[in-house]
């Protein structure tokens, strides 16, 4: 639990004003954790979590949320992002279909605000953040695997042309919101003594299996890549040769471990015959005629004549198809302005995020895991659109957060007289 509810129960000399914050503290943090678990279970919109982050939202403001000065470019950039949607949106004569989708892209938008800002005010909730989004990747992991081999009754609710997707509505969703706490526990795994990391290894077979019963190539390509850079992240940061051979040898054993789980799930038939056909790094529909890279290419040449977009969601009306590409859908669905505020939005975020990357602070390892498994969405957002991806949403809040836990660092430490 939080240090808050620590006090809580040893409150015997609080004050009964002391006592009421410390509650206060225990079940604002257990409501974050609920607000985090149910960004898990997301099969249709508007989602579970976005009813109750509304509620938890409003009731934080209630009680003084407030934004850090440093979070200004996240929250000036989420706005003319989300204004382009408005402005794409007004090229098209019937809105009534597409109001839904333009208030949950704000809504996802303030959602990144509000976690950037409650972790700059406590960063010790980046523990609770964690706890909840393992729960739920742990929860919708195990269903996605048990519901492939049949395990579980109407196993065809968390299927998708067979293929895993847990409590999504899409596996190219789900294997990569399964990452993030895999890395973490992959993080723990190479971190920490051996014996204290069997928990942490069971975690992450399963959430590996189920990133690969996905057949995701994003989530694939996702978790592999995340799992190098945070390897050598920890191989750079370290100068100690006797950490850097611990760290090479857990991370091949968690290779070989890892790699004979799959395997094993590989003598399976059907498992087998999918995996064959996903493996291909192009597909029939990526490389035909007017398939997934032809469409791209298209559509950034159309998108040189539109600057206000052409509406949100009609790029798949006029190719049978969405775009698959975050940059293309921001051109189209978000106007020029919304394609601009997005790409400075990452670039910024990448820079101000690597800036304190490597510094030793308590929510080092959150911010490390984090900031990695974002560099992959923005890699992966080339074949796939994440507009409308809850957790990613709160990577950017995390990344923010943890920026702004900085600036606030740094100014507690200077001395009185510069203050």
């Amino acid at each position: 639990m939080t240090d808050a509810s620590l006090h809580y129960g040893a409150a015997n000399g609080l004050t009964a004003a002391e006592k009421n914050r410390a509650l206060v503290a225990i079940l604002s943090g257990f409501a974050l954790w609920l607000g985090t678990f149910l960004s898990g279970f997301v099969i249709n919109e508007p989602a579970p979590y976005e009813l109750f982050m509304a509620g938890l939202i409003a009731v934080w403001a209630l009680f003084g949320l407030k934004i850090p000065a440093s979070t200004l470019p996240l929250v000036a950039l989420l706005i003319l992002f989300n204004v382009g949607g408005i402005i794409s949106m007004m090229t098209m004569e019937n809105w009534s279909s597409v109001l839904i989708y333009v208030a949950v892209s704000f809504f996802l938008g303030l959602t990144s605000i509000f976690f950037a800002s409650v972790i700059a005010a406590r960063p010790g909730l980046l523990s609770l953040i964690f706890s909840g989004y393992t729960v739920a990747a742990l929860i919708t992991g195990t269903i996605g695997i048990l519901a492939y081999f049949g395990a579980i009754p109407a196993a065809d609710l968390f299927l998708r042309f067979g293929r895993a997707k847990g409590a999504f509505q899409d596996p190219n969703v789900f294997a990569p919101f399964l990452c993030l706490p895999a890395l973490y526990c992959l993080h723990q795994v190479l971190t920490r003594p051996f014996a204290k990391t069997l928990p942490q290894m069971m975690m992450l077979l399963v959430l590996s299996l189920g990133i690969f019963l996905s057949f995701s190539r994003a989530g694939w390509g996702l978790f592999v890549l995340s799992a190098i850079l945070l390897t050598a992240a920890l191989l750079i940061s370290n100068p100690s040769g006797r950490f850097r051979v611990r760290i090479t040898l857990l991370a091949a054993a968690a290779l070989v471990t890892v790699s004979l789980a799959l395997l094993v799930a590989l003598q399976f038939d059907v498992v087998r015959d999918v995996f064959l056909s996903r493996a291909q790094l192009v597909q029939d529909y990526d490389g035909a005629r007017l398939g997934r890279f032809a469409r791209h290419w298209i559509g950034f040449m159309m998108a040189t004549e539109h600057p206000f977009g052409i509406g949100i969601l009609e790029f798949g009306k006029m190719f049978g198809e969405d775009t698959h590409n975050i940059w293309l859908k921001a051109l189209f669905d978000y106007s020029w302005l919304g394609f601009f505020a997005y790409v400075v939005l990452m670039v910024w975020t990448l820079g101000a995020g690597l800036k304190i990357l490597f510094r030793n602070r308590p929510w080092q390892p959150y911010l490390l895991c984090t900031y990695i498994v974002f560099i992959g969405h923005i890699v992966i957002g080339n074949v796939i659109d994440t507009d409308h991806w809850r957790h990613f949403f709160l990577l950017l809040g995390i990344i923010w957060g943890c920026i702004a836990a900085e600036d606030n660092y740094q100014r507690q430490q200077q001395p009185i007289h510069e203050q």
